[in-house]
């Protein structure tokens, strides 16, 4: 019974995790499964420096 459930913990955190890369010359956002199918970490206008785009959400933590 506990297997089963962290089974079903462990596909849906690897479902929902993706990181989305920003080109840094032309902004094009690329998703990181879509560049690890390609040969080379290359953008479609040719740079190849990616920046990581982060969430629009600020996290807050309290004191302790």
């Amino acid at each position: 019974m506990v297997e089963e459930i962290t089974d079903e913990i462990e596909e849906t955190t690897a479902e929902t995790f993706d990181v989305n890369y920003a080109c840094l010359r032309c902004g094009t956002v690329v998703s990181n499964t879509e560049l690890s199918r390609l040969p080379e970490i290359k953008c479609i206008c040719g740079f190849r420096v990616f920046t990581k785009v982060r969430p629009a959400v600020v996290k807050t933590v309290k004191a302790v």
